[in-house]
């Protein structure tokens, strides 16, 4: 038996899955709290990741049916970019900032300046720093929490946090390092040289942990954690990685040909490459993907995040919410959204806020303002699919993952909004799933390929399945004209 666990910004999911049989046994989740700022800060308690681990592994055991004794390997996925600085004994020396934290933008502007520009962090990292990305995170607590920056002796991303406390190791895998802003996506390594810009009174190779391989192991449980989980003793813990690079194994996308698109809390858009994918847009990040080869990856802050702030405004739950949506005409009787509620990574507008355009007496109803930050919220997925480029357009499908992928009216405006076919997988916890099969391609290293995982595991949701139809498609070309009109009008984002 195998443990997936994403532990990602709303809760953490555990998922236990017999590989054998090919199935998932049981599954569970427990929530975190949110802390946020006016001012942009979004922080988590490490400690709360660790609590919704432990009850979340219990129920989804329980709900197995199996003695913990079976379970051989655990993998684990975490939110990407965020901060855990520890102390020397371990412990948290400030909250961890999160991915979608933009109170660090000025640092991050400062950083892209320092190093040269766009074309400096593009020769020496191979991407673009922006807001959200580690390194800024760790600019900002040095400047405005000296004492805390004085403690450091680690720097974790979460997953690598959860690693830690199962195993007591500090590691880190491509992937998920290819986020913080001071790795090397080409090369696969930490740029020491790029870290003294952000923290020179750091050492680099005291602070940063170990890289390796991701099929290879990150440690094994601490014996005192094992028999407080009832595990065998020397059960392994896999490299594990970031949500986006675990989901794109969660869904099989580990080849060329395909695209995952994540509607959760924020937005993904990725496709498999065999090489860097160092492109004209500095929107487009070239990220390591956590089963070898690369992930260009475009990220959006506000997808459900949006619709449900548009939801809990007009007191709805989530099928009152979507008959709304289904029941406005494309394009929203003329409303247009910028769901910017978070400011935005993608287009690159860390300090925006949310707008409406073009409301009037007549078409300012509960279902065109429902359908049109919903519409809003994908066309703003459409843009970095744009920015993506060949590898997208090029893709003969995409899977559909997240929260909103449960929706079918969502699936078919998706499928309508980017002119392309949409499946979900059977599995919808892309993330957790990912990180099993990478937990078993790290026990079964080199005899059983992940390919061959994924095979067995990753099926489609046929009755997911929604195709474009050229009347609606060309409806939302004239709404998304519309979108990039207010992009240009409000925030100087080029037509």
């Amino acid at each position: 038996m195998y443990i997936g666990v994403d532990c990602g910004t709303q809760s953490t999911k555990v998922v236990v899955v017999d590989i054998e049989e090919a199935r998932i046994l049981g599954e569970a989740s427990r929530p975190h709290a949110l802390q946020e700022g006016d001012n942009g800060r979004r922080e988590q308690a490490p400690a709360d990741w660790r609590a919704a681990f432990l009850g979340a592994f219990a129920e989804a055991v329980a709900a197995a049916g199996i003695d913990a004794r079976a379970i051989r390997t655990i993998g684990v996925s975490g939110q990407q970019h965020g901060l855990v600085a520890l102390d020397a004994r371990g412990e948290p020396v400030h909250p961890a900032k999160l991915w979608c934290d933009t109170e660090t933008a000025a640092h991050n502007a400062a950083l892209v300046e320092r190093l040269g520009g766009e074309a400096g962090c593009l020769d020496r990292l191979g991407l673009v720093l922006q807001t959200g990305y580690t390194a800024s995170k760790l600019a900002w607590l040095r400047d405005t929490r000296p004492d805390a920056y004085r403690r450091i002796d680690s720097l974790l991303l979460p997953h690598d946090y959860l690693n830690f406390w199962l195993t007591g190791e500090r590691v880190a895998e491509a992937g998920d390092a290819s986020g913080t802003g001071y790795f090397d996506i080409r090369a696969r390594r930490w740029r020491e040289d790029v870290f003294a810009e952000i923290a020179p009174e750091l050492d680099p190779a005291r602070v940063l942990p170990r890289l390796v391989a991701s099929h290879e192991p990150a440690g094994t449980v601490r014996p005192e954690l094992a028999r407080e989980l009832g595990l065998a003793e020397g059960v392994v813990v896999s490299s594990g990685g970031g949500d986006n690079m675990l989901g794109a194994i969660g869904t099989g996308n580990i080849t060329p040909g395909l695209v995952t698109l994540s509607l959760g809390t924020s937005g993904t858009v990725y496709a498999h490459a065999e090489a860097p994918v160092i492109g004209d847009s500095a929107e487009v990040a070239s990220f390591c993907a956590s089963h070898g080869g690369w992930l260009p990856l475009i990220c959006t802050m506000n997808v459900t995040s949006a619709t449900t702030r548009i939801r809990e405004l007009f007191d709805l739950d989530l099928a009152a919410f979507n008959e709304r949506v289904a029941r406005a005409p494309i394009g929203a009787g003329g409303v247009t959204v910028l769901p910017f509620f978070n400011g935005e990574r993608v287009p690159p507008l860390p300090r925006a806020t949310a707008s409406l355009a073009g409301l009037t007496g007549l078409n300012t109803t509960p279902d065109n303002l429902c359908r049109a930050v919903v519409e809003g919220a994908t066309f703003g997925l459409r843009y970095g699919l744009e920015r993506i480029g060949p590898l997208a357009r090029g893709a003969s499908e995409i899977r559909l993952i997240g929260g909103g992928a449960r929706s079918p009216v969502w699936r078919q405006m998706v499928a309508d909004i980017t002119a392309a076919p949409v499946i979900c997988p059977r599995v919808g916890e892309a993330a957790a799933l990912g990180a099993a099969l990478q937990a078993a391609w790290c026990d079964c290293y080199p005899d059983l390929p992940l390919e061959a995982l994924c095979q067995r595991l990753v099926h489609l949701d046929e009755s997911t399945r929604a195709t474009p139809g050229a009347e609606r498609v060309a409806a939302y070309e004239e709404a998304y004209a519309r979108y990039r009109r207010a992009l240009a009008d409000r925030h100087a984002i080029p037509a």
